[in-house]
């Protein structure tokens, strides 16, 4: 990299820090727009900031019509593969423009209009965009579910939001066994003190469920006589979706994205970060109902003019190891972006990339990887084995886009490995102590964003202004707070070690679990770990290590136990007092990937906790509780 392409980054870094509206305003000149802006950045109210307010736009328009308007209807818009049913179908932008209006067109005849919410429940098949566009198209607000989260969650989700209409599937399917959708959104229904109007179902052929006259009415029959509906021009600060999180309260987060300023910020992605041009094949292999799935497997990718992928199927066991190679082989995917959980996966199954050999992946440039700190031993297997930039970076589902990353498309900074590399236009990243003071480079502390938040990222929570300034902004005022903890080099590069809660204190030393899993990682024989802090007496606490094995290792496990905690001491010291780790089957982790640490927390410190909602198999953390019972570290 030469130095002229490293000071021209420098330059509109800052540049998006000290003239946001002359940067974004000249980004935006990318979107459609039905009336442009009257001002780029109202920032009058912080932290409620407001990009392009008094433009007016269609999210759903900028992503299908004006493709298929300046003759791009026929390019492939979504490329549906399911091994877990063995299909793959291809969908045109002019065919996705149609499906869009008339399934908008069933929701306006159901009575939704703009403002209205609606709830969508559904598996990753081609309907669920179809659904999310059409809200888009109505300027309704939809809020994404996780197709399988438990009644109970779809209920709050539902009591918050209050929706007109619910949409669904019939049923879900994982690789060993299908999901009912439809009695969970019965259950949740009941339970919810909002009642819907209406639920539209999609039968699948897997599954026929009962519907329930005067509510329910089958997807088929909703579009049958429905009239095609246009785009509806709304307000550039008007929202787009909410996605919820679980909140601390007992209360789902919902955070809410607004549509001009984040169809500006990830259509300037698409091209500037992930190096991707109009027309190719990008895939996210995410999930719909989290942030990464709505960012770029629903909407980056199609304002850019994109073929998106919509994967049905797990990176492991939908057959093999090499599902990911076949994908990208098959459908000449040349960018990938997924989270380092299918990798370590991957890895485990295939330590030796045995199955990556049987396909041809000449065409591929890059792999990225977010969704929770990348271990450097991952990212540097999948360089060797890939031989492509592998680049990790990071955000969250309150920003929608990147944080920190490394900006393939505009210029490729060295790798470091454990670092998501430099901060993005419009974040101003500091690192801060409880008493509002900056810290030198290489001292770790809470990672902070000075405003205002660059577009694209959450305008506020649903119905709850309070909570979120009282969330992110009530630490250090002025400033976001990621609740993220690490440090910034010298060359200012941003290391993401663990969430603030992740830091343990043993003895009156701060020590980072995320560093200590890093040396964990790094261990030959080891394909996945966690360190968690439990509580001791003597020293308040101290450090867990729990390991995940590579296939095929048949050491004897207390003396990979010895060599990771003598890895440790090495390399972080005494202080750290590392002297216990279990070697485990398998960690216990959400949908999404990321490890359930609190839960293993309190397994560890015999108290007790709920099953979380999100996660996939409850019946790994029996398996972590027996584990802690036969090793006896304590």
């Amino acid at each position: 990299m030469s130095q002229n392409i490293a000071d021209r980054y420098n330059q509109l870094h800052a540049r998006s820090l000290s003239d946001p509206a002359g940067f974004w305003g000249e980004v935006a000149e990318e979107i459609t727009w039905f009336k442009r802006w009257d001002k780029v950045l109202d920032d009058s109210n912080l932290p409620f900031a407001r990009w392009f307010k008094g433009g007016v736009l269609n999210t759903c328009y900028n992503a299908i019509d004006r493709h298929v308007e300046a003759g791009r209807g026929e390019q492939r818009a979504i490329i549906y593969d399911s091994p877990v049913t063995n299909t793959i179908a291809t969908i045109t932008y002019r065919e996705l423009r149609d499906q869009v209006a008339g399934f908008a067109g069933a929701l306006r005849h159901l009575g939704v209009e703009k403002g209205d919410r609606v709830i969508i429940y559904m598996p990753m098949i081609p309907q669920t965009l179809v659904a999310m566009f059409a809200c888009a198209r109505l300027g309704a607000v939809h809020s994404m579910v996780f197709g399988g989260f438990a009644p109970h969650e779809l209920a709050t989700r539902i009591a918050d939001a209050k929706p007109r209409v619910v949409v669904s599937a019939s049923c879900g399917i994982e690789p060993n066994r299908l999901v009912k959708y439809k009695s969970m959104v019965d259950a949740a229904i009941e339970e919810s003190e909002h009642k819907p109007e209406r639920c539209i179902i999609f039968q699948r052929p897997q599954e026929k469920a009962a519907l329930l006259p005067g509510r329910d009415i089958d997807w088929n029959d909703a579009v049958a006589d429905a009239v095609p509906a246009d785009c509806v021009p709304v307000n550039a600060t008007d929202p787009l979706y909410i996605l919820y999180t679980s909140g601390t309260t007992g209360r789902p987060k919902g955070s809410v994205r607004d549509n001009g300023g984040h169809a500006v910020a990830l259509k300037w992605t698409m091209k500037n970060f992930y190096n991707v041009e109009p027309g190719e094949v990008y895939w996210a292999a995410s999930d719909v109902g989290w942030v990464v799935g709505h960012s770029y497997i629903v909407y980056a990718p199609l304002l850019h003019g994109c073929t998106t992928i919509v994967f049905e199927g797990k990176p492991v066991g939908t057959p093999n190891a090499g599902t990911f190679w076949r994908v990208i082989e098959q459908h000449k995917v040349p960018t990938l972006f997924t989270a380092p959980t299918a990798f370590r996966a991957i890895k485990r199954e295939d330590p030796r990339a045995e199955y990556l050999k049987k396909y041809d992946l000449s065409h591929f440039r890059a792999l990225f990887m977010a969704g929770e700190r990348s271990d450097p031993d991952t990212l540097r297997w999948a360089e060797e084995n890939l031989k492509v930039p592998v680049i990790d970076h990071w955000w969250q589902t309150e920003t929608g886009w990147a944080i920190c990353g490394n900006p393939l498309g505009t210029h490729l900074y060295p790798v470091k490995y454990g670092s998501a590399c430099r901060p993005m236009p419009g974040y101003d990243m500091h690192v801060l102590d409880p008493g509002r003071q900056e810290l030198p480079c290489g001292e770790s502390g809470g990672l902070f964003s000075k405003l205002p938040l660059p577009p694209g990222t959450l305008t506020t929570l649903w119905n709850d202004d309070e909570g979120f300034k009282k969330t992110y902004f009530s630490t250090h005022p002025g400033y976001y707070e990621t609740g993220d903890a690490g440090y910034i080099d010298e060359d200012g590069y941003v290391y993401v070690m663990s969430r603030t809660d992740d830091i343990i204190n043993v003895a009156g030393h701060r020590l980072s679990t995320g560093e200590m899993e890093g040396i964990l990682a790094a261990h030959p024989d080891v394909a996945e770990c966690a360190v968690i802090g439990t509580a001791d007496q003597l020293k308040g606490q101290v450090p867990l290590g729990f390991l995940v094995l590579k296939a095929g290792v048949n050491r004897p496990h207390h003396e990979v136990v010895k060599e990771v905690i003598q890895m440790v001491r090495n390399q972080i010291g005494p202080v750290a007092d590392f002297k216990h780790a279990v070697v485990v089957e398998r960690l216990p982790k959400t949908r999404s990937g990321k490890v359930l640490r609190g839960t293993m927390q309190k397994i560890a410190d015999h108290q007790e906790f709920k099953v979380p909602p999100t996660i996939e198999d409850a019946a790994v953390l029996t398996e972590i509780a027996e584990a802690l019972s036969d090793t006896r570290p304590h």
